[in-house]
This record gives C-alpha cells, structure tokens and sequence, in this order.
C-alpha cells in the first residue's frame, strides 16, 4: 500500500473508491477532488489504476492497496482499517455497495484525531431495481440486502444520486429519514455548443450486455435506410465488442458504424448530434447529462433516472426498445428537430454545487 498524506490537520474525509478504472464513478470522484469539499480535506482510497494516476496528476490527496471487489472483502477491510489508523480521518465516505460494507467493519472501535468516533457517509451510484443486475441469483441479493440493512444502523447517512436511486435504496435496504439525495453535477462545456441538425449518432457506454447496443445498432439499420448520411458511433470497450463488430458486418452496415474505443467524451459530445442509451437499467447517467449539457438529442430507455434528465419526449419504453422501428423514429425525431431535444434537466447541479451539498451534508452529521 503507497500513501500521499493529506498534510495539515484540517477536517479530513477519507473517500473509499474500490474502483480502478475510469468510468462514472471515477467521474465523480475526480470532479469532487477537482472542486474541492468546502471546509474539508479529502483523501481517495482506491486500487492501483488509472483513477489513481488521474488524482495524483491533479495533487489530490491520494491511497492506493487493494480496496475492489477482486481483491476480497478481507483484505479490503485490512486496508481501509490501517488507512484509517494512520490518517484518523473525521469521516469516512464510501462509495458503492462493496465498499459501504467493508467501510462499516473496518471503521468499528476506531477514532479520529479529535478522539471522537468517525462518521460514515456512502453514496450510492449503482442500486439497480432490475431483478439480478447485479447478483447472479435471488439468496446472494437477499444475503446482500440483509448485509446492507445492518450496516445502516451505524451509518450516518446515505447520499443517493436520483430520487430513483433513493427509492431503491430505501425500498432494498430500508434507509428511512438517513437518506438524502445529491445528483450528480455537470458544469456547462466552454464555448457553448451551437445545436445542429444531424443524424451523427452516438453510443457512449460499456461494451455490455446490459447496455443494449445491438437494439440500437438494428434501429440504425432502419435510420441509414432512409438517411444515407447518417452515422453511428459506438463508442467504448467491453465484452460485447467481438459480437457487435460481428452484427454490423451482418446489417451491412460495417462502413457506417465506428467502434473507435475509448474515446475523449468531450470531443465524442461535440462531433455528434444524437446520444442513445437503451440500458435495461441507469441512476444518473453522465452521459446523458453531458448529452443535455451540449445540447443533444437524447433516446434513452424509460428506466432508473433518466426520466429526471430528460422529459418524456425523449424516452422509450422497455418494450419500445425492442422495436427496431420506434427506436429509428425517435432517432429522426431528435435528430432533426431541435424544438424536440431536451433542455436543461430540472433539478441540475454544477459540479460546485454537487459538492457543496455534500459538504452540508458533512456538517450536518460531523457536527
């Protein structure tokens, strides 16, 4: 285990993070060290990894040791409880569920510097209300929530990023009046955006099987039919590349589809005129928050948070999804008609006021 230490002994958050990668958690995390936690000092504890790379290209505060779901809970807990010991943080704040547990058992008996008890706070990213998205069967879920249900009574609160995600969690693991809600902040890119017609169509996600891409590379297979300029862009890396790449051949479409990987979000946003996201399940999608930022059209599946991003214009039911036709229209739709796009999400934050509100909430249970 390396550690950066966190210098001065102002109030310090210690951030648990058992992701490595960068993906949407790792977003929020670097926009949080980024803005900063009014009042407070944050540490990260994650894997070894790029988000590491990426904190301590930035000089935020950072721990690296074996803290993700590959490395076990055992030695997960080890981990965070030495972390603990040696920065005696005011407050411990873990993100995601695996974390959330093996924060609760390593915090136990210990102290911070104040010689006062250390306060747990864990956000909630990844609550799906899909049946098995995330445990492979029904007694790891039940095992799960019963894990979950225990280790809030000695949290202090729980901060959900979508009034679906709230919901979720007070449904599985019964949270109660511990919970508040902090979506996830996106600042306005700088220039402005300039919205344009266009059928330049873009999927930003993981390469999986939850996301959906092949309903929505068979609906652009009816767009390119009837618009010869259009393109898909289907950007990002995971399993379901090799099947994919193998569909486009099959539609005849492998010169109208990319498969460029990862790939700078920003720039994607800029270069296209369309984001679609059929995923069975989303909290609070970045993408579809960028989507709106930069002005785009949106298609995205009636689940989780999406409905608190973009208005109903611009959703497709499950069953809808699997229409290669209602998908292609809503497509065109967004596409050429500006008037329909969404505008500015209704319950928006920028990322200074995302971490103000977390800030409040620290306040609130470290006072």
């Amino acid at each position: 285990m390396t550690v950066e230490t966190a210098g001065s002994r102002d109030r310090i958050a210690l951030w648990c993070v058992p992701v490595a990668d960068l993906g949407g958690v790792a977003r929020h995390v670097l926009d949080a060290a980024r803005a900063g936690i009014p009042g407070w000092r944050v540490v990260v504890l994650c894997p070894e990894g790029p988000l590491a790379e990426a904190l301590r290209g930035m000089g935020a505060p950072v721990v690296t040791g074996p803290v993700s779901p590959a490395d076990g809970t055992a030695a997960a807990v080890r981990t965070i409880r030495r972390t603990l010991q040696r920065l005696r943080p005011d407050l411990l704040h873990t993100h995601l569920a695996f974390a959330d547990l093996a924060g609760v058992a390593a915090a136990t008996g210990l102290r911070s510097g104040r010689g006062e008890r250390i306060h747990l706070v864990s956000t909630e990213h990844g609550i799906s209300g899909v049946r098995g998205y995330y445990q492979s069967g029904d007694l790891q879920a039940r095992v799960k929530a019963g894990a979950h249900r225990a280790r809030l009574l000695r949290t202090d609160r729980v901060i959900a990023v979508s009034d679906s995600t709230a919901a979720q969690v007070a449904a599985q693991w019964g949270s109660g009046q511990k919970l508040t809600v902090i979506r996830n902040g996106v600042d306005a890119p700088q220039p402005a955006p300039q919205p344009r017609e266009g059928l330049r169509v873009l999927s930003l996600a993981r390469l999986a099987p939850e996301k959906n891409i092949d309903q929505l590379m068979q609906a652009f297979a009816h767009v390119a039919r009837e618009h010869p300029e259009a393109r898909l862009t289907i950007a990002g890396r995971g399993l379901e590349e090799g099947a994919l790449r193998t569909l486009a051949y099959s539609l005849h479409l492998e010169d109208r589809i990319d498969f460029p990987g990862h790939v700078d979000a920003g720039e994607a946003l800029r270069s296209h005129d369309v984001v679609v996201q059929l995923s069975a399940w989303e909290n609070l999608s970045y993408t579809l928050l960028d989507a709106v930022a930069h002005g785009l059209g949106v298609v995205a599946t009636d689940v989780g948070g999406n409905g608190e991003i973009v208005p109903e214009r611009c959703l497709v039911t499950a069953e809808e999804a699997r229409s290669p036709e209602a998908v292609a229209a809503r497509i065109i739709e967004q596409g050429s008609d500006l008037a329909a796009r969404p505008g500015p999400a209704a319950h928006a934050l920028t990322v200074a006021g995302m971490t103000a509100a977390i800030a409040d909430v620290y306040r609130e249970v470290a006072a």
